[in-house]
């Protein structure tokens, strides 16, 4: 075998001198095909090429010249419609001469109208079809070419090697005419529509050998081609072919095809040596089964939420947005909420069983045998001024009323009777409409309740309020129809208007019993007492007294020696000195208890009312106390601050932006801000809710900054100076720091000791802060005589012509008639000393602030606004 050298041994290497060489990769682009092809026809005949620059001699040459020349004069064999995958080569002598019913009528006109291009004598170098579009621009100037000699391609006997070359996008060099078989006649096609080849999904043909089949079929009509597309599995791009054929022969390109399959057919041209591999098809994501029933708690953060149902927190908000509730992904909705959003995704949803509060004692089953009569609590109620405190200081044989400010009940009194042998327990609570929550709070406590109904007045609104109370807790109710003494005293009119509401009497058929008392005389009021027993008996008030204390803050207060007081009702149990206590947020050790009459007491049994010092801070007024071990009362009430904390900022009061724009752009709004310091919590709470019901108007917003218990402090001064507020004191007193700051910071305090008293106050502090009216007063006028100029401003020699002009007054500069500035005065003078006034006859200088455009004979006009208080 003879090697080829890899080095050209002749300068000219495409045949310049007498011994040309010619390397492999120039043959490869000269017959449109790849430096192996060129190799193994070599090899083939004993010539052996090391790699692609290997030059070749003239011998060679004209070997690959007669391989490829007698490719192209190999027939075409015909081809039934169902041909197998992979055809058999055929022998050159059996081309066939037609193909009847290939090609139809139409077919036949286009290509008699298109020229045939190729002539002899004419080169035309060749380049591959890669797309569509490039052979849809060569048409037009094909046409134009007329008759003439079209350049010869040299015809590859498979398609794997044209789908190569077009990968590869080698250009052609152009071939001499006059070759063998380089004329075709117009019945066999035009070979324009095979410059582009699918690639070759069979074996590999690199020996010379001719397979025709798959290119011959692009030759072939449109019905046949469908035929051979059907039944032939071993070209797969074989209706690409077909598809060409028919732009090519019609002239109608993107019609039978859609542009993007055009695409994808040439991305698939494109494949590389890979293309005849089958694509991998996409697995589809598979999406987790979404949901259809949650448990959700009583509130649920707005992502695990979208968590939950399987959507994304994006679609969750949007829903919420729809409801109208603004949140944020970690904001929490309430169950409610969360039940509706996710009715809106087709969820169902169940509610979680409540968890149990870290901050709750349990509370403990008392045995049926343990179980003793204790005394009946009885909450005395009803409208202001009625004679609540005057029918229970009958009771107690004490003067109750002479010790309250104004006549009117501050504090809820707890106070123990003896009443034929047997012990019963009274809660005064006061009428006055600002305690709403004290009678509540009362009624909660209690066993039964004693209505008291002024005879001469009837039924009022703290009347039905309080029936409502007690109705709510349901607790049995007794009316005593009190000031029967009184000359206009009429029961038959307040047992009429009772029953409207509920009340029916006993003497006319009802179950409710009424009984006619008169504090102011003392009658009546055995027989109140005895009604009082008969039902405690009937309903048989029981509790045991073995066991850990149990009970309620009946009222909390600071006192300045003792320190935090609290009064307790023990419902259950047994409180004795030295138990570990806790009562809301407020723990401690039982030092010392007192009882209602300022008696000193080791334990207080059940339905006993007491005064227990020890606490370390101020329980609120209702907060369940129990005895427990020192270690649980400290852990649970830390637990209480930092619940408690966390639910105030919470309801703490945000400004959205679009509420600070409306307030900013109206500037109506004004907060009275106030500072709330009384003896006891009761007073606190009946303070706050009462001040905060005065937020009706539109303008002034009252604000409770800080209320406590104890005496006003130096500290509650600085609170107010900070926020700009008042304090309110109720009886109590501000120490001397705190008198000495509030005159420094020029803060208000007000001391009051009856309640309404200081409710009247500050609804007349907020219509004082209502926007006054104003009106304006002319003081004078002067005339500018002579403008002098001088660094930085410019000042008016003038003439007061009548009134005053005054350094505090605001000025209008007048000229013709026409006001061009309002403004303030800059600096007044008279002979060089500032004045702060200049009457009418005088000379003076004046110069206005950021105005220097004065000209002689302006007038210059002085004035005021004077406030208009509104009514």
């Amino acid at each position: 075998m003879r090697v080829l050298p890899d080095v050209p041994s002749g300068e000219n290497e495409n045949g310049g001198g007498l011994m040309s060489k010619y390397r492999i990769y120039e043959l490869a682009k000269e017959f449109n095909t790849t430096s192996k092809v060129i190799m193994d026809i070599l090899a083939r005949n004993n010539m052996a090429a090391k790699n692609h620059m290997s030059s070749v001699d003239q011998e060679a040459k004209q070997i690959i010249d007669r391989t490829f020349a007698r490719k192209i004069d190999q027939p075409a064999p015909s081809k039934a419609p169902s041909a197998p995958a992979v055809p058999a080569a055929r022998p050159e002598s059996a081309r066939p001469q037609s193909r009847p019913g290939a090609v139809d009528a139409p077919r036949r006109d286009l290509r008699n109208e298109q020229p045939n291009r190729q002539q002899q004598g004419e080169q035309r170098p060749h380049q591959p079809n890669r797309n569509n579009g490039t052979f849809q621009q060569q048409r037009p100037q094909q046409a134009a070419q007329g008759n003439q000699q079209r350049p010869q391609q040299p015809f590859q006997g498979n398609n794997q090697q044209r789908s190569q070359q077009a990968n590869y996008a080698r250009p052609q060099r152009p071939q001499q005419s006059g070759g063998p078989n380089q004329q075709r006649s117009p019945q066999q096609g035009s070979p324009a529509h095979s410059q582009q080849r699918p690639p070759y999904q069979g074996p590999r043909n690199v020996g010379g050998t001719e397979q025709h089949s798959d290119n011959r079929s692009n030759n072939r009509g449109p019905s046949e081609q469908r035929n051979n597309n059907t039944g032939n599995s071993g070209n797969r791009f074989a209706g690409q072919g077909q598809q060409k054929q028919q732009y090519s022969n019609n002239n109608n390109f993107n019609k039978n095809k859609p542009h993007g399959a055009n695409r994808q057919q040439n991305r698939s041209n494109h494949a590389g040596r890979n293309a005849h591999r089958s694509p991998q098809p996409v697995q589809p994501k598979v999406e987790p089964p979404k949901p259809k029933n949650i448990k959700l708690g009583e509130s649920i953060i707005v992502k695990e939420l979208a968590s939950k149902m399987g959507r994304e927190a994006s679609e969750v908000i949007k829903k919420l947005m729809m409801l109208g509730v603004m949140v944020t992904i970690n904001q929490e909705v309430d169950f409610d909420t969360a039940s509706l959003v996710a009715a809106d995704f087709g969820v169902t949803v169940e509610a979680l069983p409540p968890e149990e509060d870290p901050t709750e004692i349990p509370e403990i089953e008392d045995d049926e045998s343990q179980l003793v009569i204790r005394p009946p609590v009885v909450t005395v109620m009803g409208h202001v001024d009625h004679g609540k405190t005057s029918l229970l200081d009958a009771i107690r044989q004490t003067r109750v009323t002479q010790q309250e400010a104004g006549g009117i009940t501050q504090h809820i009194g707890a106070y123990q009777v003896i009443c034929q042998g047997k012990k019963i327990v009274f809660l005064d609570t006061p009428g006055h409409e600002a305690f709403t929550a004290m009678r509540a709070r009362g009624a909660q406590v209690t066993d039964i309740a004693i209505l008291v109904v002024a005879a001469d007045d009837g039924v009022m609104p703290q009347t039905i309020e309080a029936i409502n109370h007690a109705k709510s807790a349901k607790v049995p109710i007794i009316v005593a129809i009190n000031k029967m003494d009184r000359p206009g005293a009429n029961p038959d009119r307040v047992k009429q208007q009772l029953g409207d509401h509920g009340l029916v009497p006993e003497d006319w058929g009802g179950e409710t019993i009424m009984v006619p008392v008169s504090a102011h005389q003392k009658t009546g009021i055995e027989e109140l007492l005895e009604m009082i027993l008969l039902m405690a008996e009937v309903q048989e008030i029981k509790a045991n007294p073995n066991r850990a204390a149990y009970g309620i803050i009946i009222e909390a207060e600071l006192d300045k020696g003792r320190g935090p007081v609290a009064t307790v009702l023990v419902q259950k149990g047994t409180l004795r000195i030295g138990d570990s206590i806790i009562a809301g947020t407020a723990f401690g050790k039982v030092r010392a208890m007192v009882n209602d009459r300022g008696e000193k007491v080791k334990k207080a049994e059940p339905s006993t009312p007491v005064e227990v010092l020890g606490l370390a801070d101020v329980p609120q007024a209702g907060d369940i106390l129990v005895a427990v071990d020192e270690k649980t009362a400290r852990a649970v009430a830390e637990k209480r601050i930092a619940k408690r904390r966390t639910e105030e900022m919470q309801q703490s009061q945000k400004v959205s932006l679009d509420d600070l724009f409306k307030q900013i752009q109206e500037g109506n709004i004004k907060d009275l801000n106030i500072v709330i310091k009384a003896d006891v919590q009761g007073s606190i709470e009946a303070l706050r809710q009462s001040l905060l019901n005065l937020n009706t108007g539109e303008e002034v917003r009252v604000s409770i900054v800080h209320a406590g218990v104890g005496a006003i402090n130096e500290s509650d001064v600085m609170l107010a100076s900070a926020s700009n507020a008042l304090i309110i004191g109720f009886n109590v007193r501000p120490d001397g720091n705190a008198r000495k700051a509030a005159e420094s910071e020029k803060i208000d305090i007000r001391l009051y000791r009856v309640i309404y008293e200081a409710i009247n106050d500050v609804e007349a502090a907020m219509k004082g802060m209502l926007a006054p009216e104003y009106k304006e007063v002319v003081q004078g006028r002067l005339e500018v005589r002579k403008v002098i100029s001088v660094p930085k401003t410019v000042v008016a020699g003038s003439y007061v012509l009548e009134g005053k002009i005054t350094r505090a007054s605001q000025i209008r500069v007048v000229r013709n008639g026409v006001v061009v500035h309002e403004g303030e005065i800059e600096a007044l003078r008279r002979f060089k000393d500032d004045v702060k006034e200049v009457a009418a006859g005088y000379e003076c200088g004046i110069s206005v602030e950021k105005f220097r455009d004065i000209k002689e004979g302006d007038i210059i006009e002085s004035f005021v606004m004077e406030e208009v208080k509104r009514d």
